[in-house]
């Protein structure tokens, strides 16, 4: 396969490659790299946005795959199974706006580009040969196989371009003074039918701004997964309140709320703060409601004051760990980032720890997420939730756990009369009410299941799965009496028969 522009180069990759590192390390010396932001160095936060690029271009076929494979751990010095690689291929490039986004790597390099502009007008654009050296990589790779299809070729192209149209939006192809570029930036000639490719580039072309770096920000962060509307501090402490059973938690929360304003009134009047610890401890059975209070506290944190913006992140230990050395921290790094501003809730978090085998990689998570506590001390609030036990467990893994999560909020499992009024609650928001011998049924149930049930009692989620079925056996038991007889009160009762019969 010939490329235009790019036949009988001469020159190195592991040195294109080696210089982009280099570089990496000036960025993080010099105070414009993802080390003193993120806690991560910029050389590995390169190397595994290069890998993420290779695994983007990836063939289908296990054949070729070998041999890109066989490519990533000569450039890279990644291993990988062909199993491992193509289920890493799907976690992290899957997703259709990888391909709109530009690396984040490349996000702290045109930040470095923009600073050192201000004090040399003529310095070299380093984030030009950062894109060059992901040309280069990506042509030799695909070239691998010698059996390069339209498709890998098609997006090689479309992220090449989407990283030159990132970088112009910052006039980081002005006047450049590398005399390279232009020979190796050339793409390949049978490329020229790939048109109309969109785009979702974060920092439009300014020409009043492209010179400022100070909000030049990575890339690529994860979704925020759950959030509150706004309300005031007294109607969202009425809306726990308004929540079944949970009383020692409401406890709780209300002093917890109370003293952070007495601190916030005492700072008004120049005093000194009392100390607060905001980092918490969930600990409870599944189902005792942890999700619904740790989101109502980030929106009553927002309208205290004490969060900007007072989202909650949602994550658990799969949205955190990744199985290859380094990537986990970068990855918990994108969740924390997410989180600032507001609460990172980490379920069942004692399963960060509970691997203790060479290849687990749940203490980096931690360990990144106590630098994570120590440098956002004033923008970042984590709750981690999980069976009471081996919550004890996981602080007891490391002293820096047990010394910044030292307040427990411990919910309790509901017992048989909270159990039954969230069933009704339940029943009554979706249209549906329990006749008599039903009521009497259900209130005899959840006591006898609250007295008597395993370990593995759901609570809520149980009384929620024991709806969903009642509701589908009604669905059953009324069509079979046909439409005629079927009226508005057939719709909405649940008979015992509903709440007893055997699912076929």
């Amino acid at each position: 396969m010939e490329w235009e522009g790019i036949t009988d180069m001469n020159y190195s990759l592991k040195a294109e490659l080696d210089n982009c590192y280099i570089y990496a390390d000036s960025l993080d010396n010099d105070g414009y790299g993802a080390r003193q932001s993120t806690g991560i160095k910029t050389r590995e936060m390169l190397r595994f946005d290069l890998l993420q690029f290779l695994a983007y271009l990836a063939s289908n076929d296990s054949s070729e795959l070998a041999l890109e494979i066989q490519f990533i751990r000569e450039y890279l010095n990644q291993q990988f199974s062909t199993d491992k690689f193509k289920c890493f291929k799907y976690e992290r490039t899957g997703n259709k706006s990888f391909a709109e986004t530009p690396p984040r790597s490349l996000t702290y390099f045109v930040q470095g580009d923009l600073g050192r502009l201000k004090g040399n007008p003529k310095s070299i654009h380093r984030s030009r040969d950062y894109v060059r050296t992901f040309k280069l990589l990506g042509l030799e790779y695909i070239a691998c196989n010698n059996h390069s299809s339209g498709e890998e070729i098609g997006r090689l192209t479309s992220y090449c371009m989407m990283m030159d149209k990132y970088l112009k939006s910052f006039n980081l192809y002005a006047n450049d003074p590398s005399p390279l570029l232009d020979k190796y930036n050339a793409l390949p000639k049978d490329l020229d039918a790939v048109k109309n490719i969109k785009f979702d580039i974060n920092k439009p072309a300014d020409k009043k701004t492209n010179n400022k770096s100070a909000n030049v920000k990575p890339a690529n962060k994860p979704e925020v997964l759950a959030d509150i509307p706004e309300k005031d501090v007294d109607s969202l402490l009425e809306e726990l309140n308004s929540m079944t059973g949970l009383e020692s938690v409401k406890k709780d929360i209300t002093n917890l709320v109370n003293l952070l304003k007495i601190k916030k009134l005492r700072e008004k009047n120049g005093m000194k703060q009392p100390s607060v610890s905001l980092h918490l401890v969930f600990s409870g059975n599944p189902g005792t409601g942890k999700t619904t209070v740790a989101r109502l506290l980030a929106a009553i944190y927002k309208g205290l004051g004490i969060l900007n913006s007072g989202q909650l992140v949602e994550v658990d230990r799969g949205g955190l760990v990744v199985g290859y050395i380094g990537q986990t921290a970068i990855k918990t790094q994108e969740v924390i980032e997410s989180a600032l501003g507001g609460i990172l809730f980490i379920d069942e978090a004692y399963t960060l720890t509970a691997g203790k085998g060479d290849n687990d990689f749940g203490q980096e998570a931690v360990d990144t997420l106590l630098k994570a506590m120590e440098d956002h001390r004033d923008d970042l609030i984590v709750i981690v939730a999980g069976y009471p036990d081996l919550m004890e467990e996981f602080l007891s893994s490391n002293p820096g756990l047990r010394s910044r999560f030292n307040k427990f909020i411990n919910f309790e499992d509901y017992n048989g009369e909270e159990l039954m009024a969230i069933f009704e609650s339940m029943c009554s928001k979706q249209d549906y009410k329990l006749d008599k011998e039903a009521a009497e049924y259900a209130a005899n149930y959840w006591k006898d299941r609250a007295e008597n049930h395993d370990k593995d009692f759901a609570n809520a989620r149980e009384v929620r799965n024991f709806m969903e079925k009642a509701i589908s056996r009604q669905a059953t038991r009324i069509v079979s009496m046909g439409s005629d007889n079927i009226d508005v009160e057939a719709l909405e009762t649940l008979t015992i028969c509903d709440l007893t019969q055997t699912d076929e």
